[in-house]
């Protein structure tokens, strides 16, 4: 079972709930007879986005059994002095608006029991009694977060079964600084044409082969079929190519072109010191000139990365080797250059150039930058609750002055048939 019918599960199972009638309580969970009775009644004070109400809960003892239970509600949890509705706006407000647990608290208590920014909001209503406040704290959302991340976790087994993949991915970590000055990194495999983010796993470093080989492990309990992977992009990391020669030598291996040009950056300095001394040049004529030669040494590399075919490609990287200033320059682009160019192979149609650095963007939203989680059990449950959410959220419909949309309105899961429908990621998690 996937996750997106593990959610629809969930869902009908609280709709069915919702609408059990009177008469279908008389049923005793345990044993299944219907001879019971009722067993008097308790109250219950939970908060709901409303305020907090009073619910009256009936009691019903088996004759058969004689153990006794209680009528279920879909809108309380059990135990819990919040309402359902309390804790999905609490996680949803955490992760989607990407704040902290303690403003997160804050907010919600606010607008719970009408107190502390509520009066703000509505500077004419009056200040509730001490008696009737909310103390709601960031603790408890820590609590229910921990919570989600550990259904998170549970559910990778199957997680993204049925979805259909291109084949072509892309992967990238984000290091994270933990308590006792402990560093982690968060790897994660991204579809680079739906979007579908495979189970990010925790390790120490990205530097083994180990390291990237839990995180296929992880993607094919998943449900990531390795066999028809073609290729991969990512900023070079050496634990990866040692952990695809080994297990995947099929799969191209692109180099992210952004981390390659970061690479020279270096050489062009060089290059250009080297072209303004043999000039001669001070001053004004001199910053003229190393704008000039580093606009020329530019435009040759640029044509021997972006070249359609490999012959244009080696024209180009002839024509930078030609140059006086860019034989190093030629050599560095050389050694590369082949695997900077696998996106324009057929067998890799729908590889991505560079690595998905953007993957990490919305995970960084929040006041800690998505790297303040303690623990690195914490961090895990956090980086699988954000995937989960990034892969049953839509894309904005209206792409933006400076950042458009390739798939507007749909979920990466949609894209990848395997389409939610009304079901949330906080159903997935059985929130």
């Amino acid at each position: 079972m996937n996750i997106v019918e593990r959610g629809r599960a969930f869902l009908q199972g609280l709709r069915e709930l919702a609408s059990r009638q009177v008469w279908e309580w008389r049923r005793c969970p345990r044993c299944g007879e219907t001879e019971t009775c009722k067993w008097g009644s308790y109250r219950r004070r939970p908060w709901f986005l409303s305020g907090r109400q009073t619910v009256r809960v009936q009691r019903h003892k088996c004759q058969g059994c004689g153990r006794t239970y209680s009528e279920g509600s879909a809108l309380l949890v059990r135990g819990g002095w919040y309402a359902r509705e309390v804790r999905r706006s609490a996680l949803d407000h955490w992760q989607h608006l990407g704040t902290s647990t303690r403003r997160t608290a804050e907010v919600l208590r606010s607008w719970l029991g009408h107190q502390e920014r509520w009066q703000g909001w509505r500077p004419l209503d009056p200040a509730p009694p001490d008696a009737t406040a909310c103390h709601l704290s960031a603790s408890t959302v820590e609590r229910w977060l921990a919570q989600a991340g550990q259904t998170a976790k549970a559910s990778v087994a199957e997680q993204l079964v049925g979805v259909v993949g291109s084949g072509q991915l892309a992967t990238d970590g984000l290091w994270a600084r933990l308590s006792g000055g402990t560093k982690r990194v968060v790897l994660a495999l991204v579809d680079n044409v739906t979007g579908v983010i495979w189970p990010p796993v925790v390790v120490a470093g990205e530097s083994t082969a180990a390291a990237w080989a839990t995180l296929f492990e992880r993607a094919e309990q998943a449900g990531l079929v390795l066999r028809e992977l073609r290729g991969i992009a990512s900023d070079g990391a050496t634990g990866l190519e040692s952990h695809r020669r080994q297990a995947l030598p099929w799969v191209s291996h692109q180099r992210c072109v952004f981390h390659l040009w970061r690479g020279l950056s270096g050489a062009f300095a060089a290059a250009v010191a080297t072209g303004v001394a043999a000039a001669e040049l001070t001053g004004a004529a001199a910053r003229r000139a190393a704008k000039q030669t580093r606009r020329t040494l530019i435009e040759l590399v640029r044509a021997a990365y972006d070249a359609a075919t490999e012959a244009e490609a080696q024209a180009a990287l002839a024509r930078l080797a030609a140059h006086e200033l860019g034989a190093a320059l030629a050599a560095l682009v050389a050694v590369h250059l082949e695997a900077a160019r696998y996106y324009r192979c057929g067998y890799n149609q729908g590889l991505g150039r560079a690595s998905p650095e953007w993957l990490w963007r919305d995970f960084r939203l929040r006041a800690s930058h998505g790297r303040n989680h303690g623990a690195e059990p914490r961090l895990e449950r956090a980086a699988l609750l954000w995937a989960i959410y990034h892969n049953f959220e839509p894309a904005q419909d209206r792409s933006e002055r400076k950042r458009t949309y390739r798939h507007p309105g749909q979920a990466p899961l949609t894209v990848a048939g395997l389409a939610p429908g009304n079901v949330t990621y906080l159903d997935a998690l059985a929130v």
